[in-house]
């Protein structure tokens, strides 16, 4: 059975997309729109490297991403730490993110 077109450009879009992407930046430069936008067109997820987003309740303090942003592609490592309530290390940060980056549907 053959493959359609759009089945085989489905898979070479994704054979040739990185298995990676880091965007680095200063505060303020458009980082979190410019991650969301190549998420979808790559059909991505994006895991925040910003050690305070980890933290629930601290929105405006850390310029978290709004939950409509949220939506229009798959984020990791934003507001499941209750400040109050544990600690979270750089150790933990660290072995959290390895394994998102190794198996992100997973995790």
């Amino acid at each position: 059975m053959a493959a359609s077109a759009g089945s085989v450009q489905c898979a070479l879009r994704r054979a040739m997309a990185p298995s990676l992407v880091v965007i680095l930046g200063a505060t303020g430069t458009g980082k979190s729109k410019l991650a969301i936008e190549i998420g979808r067109r790559l059909r991505g997820e994006i895991i925040s490297a910003d050690s305070m987003q980890v933290y629930q309740g601290l929105n405006i303090i850390t310029n978290k991403v709004t939950a409509e942003e949220r939506a229009q592609c798959r984020h990791h490592m934003i507001s499941f730490v209750d400040p109050l309530v544990s600690s979270y290390t750089v150790v933990d940060f660290r072995n959290k993110a390895l394994a998102l980056i190794s198996f992100p549907r997973n995790v």
